[in-house]
C-alpha cells in the first residue's frame, strides 16, 4: 500500500470491541488486501504507540433479499490490535 493512512480505514465498534479496550486491544476495518506487517506499521506511526500483536480475520458479507430480490454485502477485513502495557489510543476514549 502506497499510504499508511490508507490501510487503517476506520475504527470498528461494538459491545464486544469496548470491552476488549480495558485489555488494551483496538479493532479497525482494513483492506481485504492489508497483511498484519502493514497494519501494525501504520497503526504505531498514527497514532504514537507500540503494538505487542496484530491479529486479523476476513468477515464475510451476509446474503439479504429485498423481496424477490437477493444481494450480498461486501466482505472486509478486521484487525485486532494490542498495544503495549500504558499504551492508549485516545481517539477512542471518547466511545
Amino acid at each position: 500500500m502506497a499510504n499508511l493512512r490508507d490501510i487503517l480505514i476506520k475504527p470498528y465498534i461494538t459491545e464486544k470491541t469496548t470491552s476488549m479496550m480495558a485489555d488494551n486491544k483496538y479493532t479497525f476495518i482494513v483492506p481485504l488486501t492489508a497483511n498484519k506487517i502493514e497494519i501494525r506499521q501504520a497503526v504505531e506511526q498514527i497514532f504514537k504507540v507500540r503494538v505487542l500483536d496484530v491479529n486479523t480475520l476476513r468477515v464475510m458479507g451476509k446474503t439479504k433479499r429485498m423481496g424477490k430480490n437477493a444481494g450480498k454485502r461486501p466482505d472486509f477485513k478486521k484487525a485486532i490490535v494490542k498495544l503495549a502495557p500504558g499504551e492508549r489510543i485516545e481517539f477512542f476514549e471518547g466511545v
